[in-house]
């Protein structure tokens, strides 16, 4: 029988096994910093690479760039036995990551590999890119039904809204990871993705056994990324979580997406774009950063099938919430929450400043009721806070303007509704009628 006789797919089988294969390789020409530049590499940006050591054994690369005729790549891990005239093989693929419901419970690393002592992953799960378009604005579920985080300072004062993304800003030692703990315990989301950027070693076990603990790792998937992981670890370790919290979204779940923090992703992007020769711009932050960032924060929210609520932690520095990453990422989210430090000094937890915070869709999640409650103790909140000198020191005269009268007479009792355990859970109908007591002395 002629070949072009053969069935169609015969035919194609024939003609490959007339074919030898080639095997495509470059090498290692120089070592730049982090970066590793190679000749004769034919791989696009994005795809991965495997560097062979003079053990034997490969260490994974992805491309990020070109200059002139060299393909520059960055490692995923240190670069210890890499030299020049190093064998380079393409993948002639990018990286993706497994994903499926094994993944409650887990730990893994930045490119979404097992960091705990769990089974390894099943060989036959699905795996997704870490790379994806966000949703059609038209295919935008709107919001318009509440996110229970079961704390009431964000609950009664700040509602937020399923598939809602907020900000909290943060300095050092404010509060933050003990309440992104609080929320992922007892948030009413089916799943919760957590992502620890660029945090102290000490600080994820702390996370893991005090503040998430044993039921709140049972709906969760950890993605984690050290400060002294490679800085493209720490960079795709957001990717890893984020396209994890779609995989859940797509299955019709409501998830959970928190990240901590964006100020060490952007302390990562900033190295990665160093090495690659981008001009700097604000405190050295690179254009990548603030172009990257919009892509990513876009990909949650609400969509006809589930959701994704997104919690974005950001390290301010020396408390300036005016800073360059603060400021981005507060331009791009639904809302933020402001953690000021002069509360925590004072035992206030959460140390929410409720002056300085909003939520833009709480005006579309709760009744008109609420609305005008929480108006009305966010306006006794303002009135003591304007006159709390005067009446420290003693020289506000009792009567002289009722709505002060009004403030510090409800202070203890705003003080309390406030005030919050980090291991007690306040149901939302519990704080709405709390809130609506207060309102009514008010």
């Amino acid at each position: 029988m002629l070949p072009s006789e053969l069935p169609s797919t015969e035919r194609v089988r024939a003609r490959l096994t007339d074919l030898s294969l080639v095997s495509c390789r470059g090498v290692v020409e120089e070592v730049v910093g982090i970066t590793i530049k190679g000749v004769g590499i034919p791989a696009a940006v994005g795809e991965i690479c495997e560097i062979e050591r003079p053990d034997g054994s490969v260490l994974a690369a992805e491309v990020i760039g070109f200059a002139s005729d060299r393909t520059v790549l960055m490692a995923f891990g240190p670069m210890d036995g890499i030299r020049p005239g190093a064998i380079v093989r393409p993948q002639f693929q990018p990286l993706r990551i497994p994903v499926g419901d094994f993944l409650l419970g887990r730990i893994v690393d930045g490119f979404g590999r097992p960091l705990d002592a769990g089974p390894a992953f099943p060989g036959s799960a699905d795996r997704v890119s870490l790379e994806r378009a966000a949703p059609s604005p038209l295919e935008r579920r709107p919001i318009r039904s509440v996110f229970e985080t079961q704390v009431s300072a964000i609950d009664g004062l700040l509602t937020c809204g399923r598939g809602q993304r907020v900000g909290i800003f943060a300095g050092s030692g404010v509060g933050k990871s003990t309440l992104l703990g609080q929320i992922a315990r007892q948030a009413t989301a089916d799943v919760a993705v957590i992502a620890l950027v660029g945090e102290r070693g000490r600080e994820v076990g702390d996370f893991i056994h005090e503040s998430l603990g044993e039921a709140g790792l049972a709906r969760s998937v950890l993605v984690a990324a050290t400060s002294d992981r490679a800085p493209l670890e720490r960079f795709k370790a957001a990717f890893v979580a984020t396209s994890i919290a779609e995989y859940f979204r797509d299955q019709g779940r409501d998830v959970l997406l928190m990240m901590d923090s964006v100020t060490r992703l952007a302390m990562a992007s900033r190295e990665i774009g160093l090495a690659l020769g981008e001009p700097p711009t604000s405190r050295g932050y690179p254009p990548s950063f603030f172009a990257m960032l919009p892509r990513l924060v876009e990909r949650l929210g609400a969509t006809a099938v589930g959701s994704i609520t997104g919690l974005f932690t950001v390290l301010v520095e020396g408390d300036d919430t005016e800073e360059p990453v603060s400021d981005t990422v507060r331009s791009l989210l639904d809302g933020h929450l402001v953690l000021s430090r002069e509360l925590a000094q004072r035992q206030v937890f959460p140390a929410i400043d409720v002056l300085q915070s909003v939520s833009r869709t709480m005006g579309h999640v709760v009744p008109p009721e609420h609305v005008q409650a929480a108006a009305a103790l966010r306006e006794l909140l303002a009135t003591y806070q304007a006159n709390e000198d005067l009446v420290r020191i003693g020289m506000y005269q009792p009567g002289s303007d009722p709505q002060v009268d009004r403030a510090i007479a409800q202070r203890d009792n705003l003080l309390t509704f406030l005030r919050q355990s980090p291991h007690e859970a306040r149901p939302f109908a519990d704080t709405l009628t709390a809130l609506l007591h207060l309102a009514q002395l008010a």
